[in-house]
């Protein structure tokens, strides 16, 4: 089995055990996310519901570890590099997404 095989077998099942979840990019077209000055991901709006809090604390997770990881690479700090990825997320964001500004008014792209 090819490699792409292996991933496109790995994303199906992936998709298959979370069929029930918002995806990342669902929640941020329907303005329940956005990304935070922090570098992590919020809720635009409160309360969130469970299913939005989850997928917060997912992508949040991972994003702290791949903060971590580059933080030791580089010599900079968690937060140095949470801030750098703010600012690139922000560039990238899609029109219609929200992110927040340095005064942490969420504002839509």
């Amino acid at each position: 089995m090819t490699m792409k095989k292996i991933i496109a077998t790995l994303g199906l099942l992936l998709m298959l055990q979370t069929a029930w979840a918002i995806d990342l990019h669902d929640a941020k077209d329907q303005g329940l996310v956005g990304e935070a000055k922090t570098g992590y991901l919020a809720a635009v709006t409160s309360p969130a519901s469970a299913e939005v809090r989850a997928l917060i604390a997912d992508v949040n997770q991972k994003r702290k570890e791949q903060f971590t990881e580059a933080a030791s690479k580089t010599g900079a700090t968690v937060e140095q590099v949470a801030f750098r990825f703010y600012e690139l997320a922000v560039q990238k964001t899609e029109p219609g997404h929200y992110y927040q500004d340095s005064g942490g008014a969420w504002k839509k792209k």
